[in-house]
């Protein structure tokens, strides 16, 4: 397209495309900016409803490193992007939304689908504006990418008036060359007197740990704490979010904590590194409940190191020196300052600690074999990662659902190299979002395996996307958790009030029917020696497939809110 007297919608287009924007999430609105940016080459991927196109942007942006682009109509559909850009907003992904308004001259006049668009979005966004002037309009386009994907990532909201989208402008009388499309925009870290304050104490303590969150992932960390778990002989922890932040294969990678310390868990047995530790060192997590099992896990003895890219969340609840800045920066300053230090101490505990951790693992190994290798049917939960397991590759991302299904992601599947992605909604931890995190995080890397985790109740969310997928040739492995209940409600409740309300139990549903009314390849099991031919051509095979097991009401992961429950069983 010509680059002189272009529609505001046109110079959103290319102000897109010098951003590096490849894909919009979009359902053909604003259709001025969709038909504009399709022009020029930038592909949309058409959801089904924009809570799930929210969430597909969310995926592709913590895959690819880039930020994700959503697009929706005013009003109802604009309602429909809270709940995902909430999820972003929480778990620090970054997202431009962009969001059409009625026209100029209609606004207060209660237009069709007029909404006060800026209050809506303004607790579930970092920045959100309405563009007014249609000269402005680079302006905007680039303070939302800036938004997004500086400081602490998260979604940011451009409101355009339909009327604005089609009103032709001069050529901007600014140069404009910047790439904002990448984040972190900005890599900054703390001062060199607090990074030798934290080496000093590294080298000083006696049982120090690490603990890792999601920001790892974000800063791509994941080389940089490796290397600091290797030379200061550190054993690594992590939270949900965090889960492949470290090869969990490595000697001293000691798995997913948080609440997972119940009977048949990993996290019974690696507790004790946390509750023995005068230092722990935190590395881009927001120390929020179910990463610090209701906050308990911390001694009050141990001094605490923190590292994060958000200053207000360093001393939110635990006092700590402050490392504020980009994770990989800043490790990597820790690095060096490490490197002018004697860590021979370090170095004489690293047998031990190895011995111990070993240790855990196999007791974890022992105790859950009874579930991991069951040929019962209803098929265990646990069987399912266990051949899961099997057939993945370091390249393969895995992807799922909030509730049930993170936590059996988390608690039973091992991370096989550094910076391994494992993809959960658990900034809100809402139902439904486990297929199109997939989706867009098939979208960011087409040519690697994608596999997605998700229970009957979640799927139930989102089963229209199946379309999405076939339409959109975006194949993914689907596994359909399908014990007809929505388990946490009821466990939690039966835990509570002695039992659960008529709402947790389900009719039968057959998922594979419904997969394959929207073109999809599936299969039903009941018999666990099905699953590891067909979970091979899930993620061997080039198209998608669905799979529905049919698994134990009963099974529900080692979480600490059910231990005294299970212990009495």
């Amino acid at each position: 397209m010509a680059t002189d007297h272009l529609t505001v919608a046109e110079r959103i287009a290319l102000s897109l495309k010098r951003h590096d924007v490849t894909h919009i999430f979009a359902q053909s609105l604003p259709s001025a900016v969709i038909l504009s940016a399709e022009a020029i080459g930038i592909r949309q991927v058409a959801y089904r409803q924009e809570n799930m196109g929210g969430t597909m942007a969310d995926g592709y942006a913590r895959l690819s490193g880039k930020v994700g682009v959503v697009a929706a109509q005013n009003g109802p559909a604009a309602t429909l992007l809270v709940p995902p850009l909430a999820e972003a907003l929480k778990a620090s992904v970054p997202v431009v939304a962009l969001v059409q308004d009625v026209e100029r001259d209609q606004a207060d006049r209660n237009a069709f689908q007029e909404l006060d668009h800026l209050t809506l979005f303004q607790s579930c966004t970092k920045w959100v504006r309405k563009v007014l002037v249609a000269e402005r309009i680079d302006d905007y386009v680039d303070a939302a990418f800036t938004a997004a994907a500086s400081g602490r990532p998260g979604p940011a909201t451009l409101l355009l008036p339909a009327d604005l989208l089609r009103e032709q402008i001069a050529p901007s009388p600014f140069r404009r060359e910047a790439v904002l499309g990448h984040w972190p925009l900005d890599r900054l870290r703390a001062r060199d007197s607090d990074i030798e304050r934290a080496a000093s104490m590294i080298t000083a303590a006696h049982a120090p740990i690490v603990i890792a969150g999601g920001g790892v992932h974000a800063s791509h960390a994941a080389g940089e704490l490796s290397g600091l778990q290797d030379e200061a002989s550190l054993p690594v922890l992590t939270t949900n979010m965090g889960k492949g932040a470290v090869d969990e294969y490595h000697p001293l990678s000691a798995g997913v904590l948080g609440t997972l310390v119940g009977p048949r868990s990993l996290g019974r047995h690696t507790l004790a590194l946390v509750e023995e530790a005068d230092l722990v060192i935190l590395v881009g997590t927001r120390t929020n409940q179910n990463g610090t099992d209701s906050w308990r896990q911390i001694p009050r003895s141990a001094s605490v190191i923190h590292i994060d890219v958000d200053p207000t969340e360093i001393g939110r609840t635990y006092e700590a020196v402050r490392l504020a800045g980009d994770a990989s920066e800043t490790i990597s300053a820790l690095r060096s300052a490490l490197a002018r230090r004697d860590l021979s101490h370090r170095a004489s505990q690293r047998e031990r600690l190895t011995a111990r951790i070993a240790g855990f693992w196999r007791s974890f190994e022992v105790e859950r074999q009874s579930v991991a290798r069951s040929e019962k049917s209803p098929i265990r939960p646990e069987r399912v990662m266990s051949d899961l397991q099997q057939v993945l590759t370091a390249d393969t991302t895995v992807v799922s659902d909030a509730s049930y299904s993170s936590m059996w992601i988390a608690g039973q599947l091992r991370a096989l190299s550094p910076g391994m992605r494992f993809l959960s909604p658990r900034g809100l931890a809402g139902l439904g979002w486990g297929l199109p995190l997939a989706l867009g995080a098939k979208t960011a890397k087409p040519d690697k395996p994608v596999v997605a985790i998700v229970g009957d109740g979640g799927f139930a969310h989102s089963w229209a996307e199946l379309e999405t997928m076939v339409r959109s040739k975006l194949p993914i492995l689907i596994i359909v958790l399908n014990n007809g209940i929505l388990g946490f409600q009821r466990d939690a409740e039966t835990v509570k009030f002695g039992s659960f309300t008529t709402a947790c139990s389900f009719a039968d549903v057959d998922h594979r029917r419904i997969a394959e009314a929207c073109g999809c390849p599936a299969v039903r099991i009941c018999d666990p020696a099905d699953l590891p031919r067909y979970l091979e051509r899930g993620l061997r095979e080039e198209g998608p497939l669905l799979i529905e097991v049919i698994t134990d009401a009963a099974a529900h992961p080692p979480l600490s809110l059910f231990a005294a429950m299970d212990q009495a069983a």
